[in-house]
C-alpha cells in the first residue's frame, strides 16, 4: 500500500484541480490542468520528501495531514509567485478538500486494515 500512497495523493490533487477548473468554467485542457496543478503538485512532492526524510509511514493519517499542509502552503506560495490568484476562500476550499481526500483515503485504509486483522 505504501507504494500506491503517492499515486492516491496525486490523483486527489488532480481531482481537486479538475473540479475547480470545471466549477469556474476554465475547461479541462491538458495545458490548463498543468497550469493549475503544478504548484500543488510541487507542494505534494515536498511533503513526500519530508515524509521520507523523517521516515514517517506515508499511510498514517498524521502523514496525510502533513502532506496536506505542504501541498497547500507551498502550492499557494507558488501560485502567488507565478501571479495566479489566491483568495482566502480558495485557501479554505483547498485545505478542506485536500484534507478530506488525502486524510480520508488513509482513514478508510486504516479501518479496512484493522477489519482484516480481526
Amino acid at each position: 500500500m505504501k507504494r500506491l500512497a503517492f499515486i492516491f495523493d496525486l490523483l486527489s490533487v488532480l481531482i481537486f484541480v479538475a473540479i475547480g477548473r470545471h466549477a469556474h468554467n476554465h475547461g479541462l485542457t491538458w495545458k490548463g490542468m498543468v497550469s493549475t496543478a503544478w504548484p500543488f503538485g510541487l507542494g505534494l512532492l515536498t511533503g513526500w520528501i519530508y515524509l521520507r526524510l523523517t521516515k514517517r509511514n506515508p499511510v498514517l493519517k498524521g502523514s496525510g495531514f502533513a502532506v496536506v499542509l505542504f501541498a497547500v502552503v507551498i502550492g499557494m506560495a507558488l501560485r502567488v509567485i507565478a501571479g495566479q490568484g489566491v483568495a482566502f476562500t480558495f485557501i479554505v476550499v483547498a485545505l478542506t478538500f485536500l484534507s478530506l481526500f488525502l486524510v480520508g483515503w488513509r482513514w478508510i485504509y486504516s479501518k479496512l486494515a484493522r477489519a482484516m486483522e480481526s
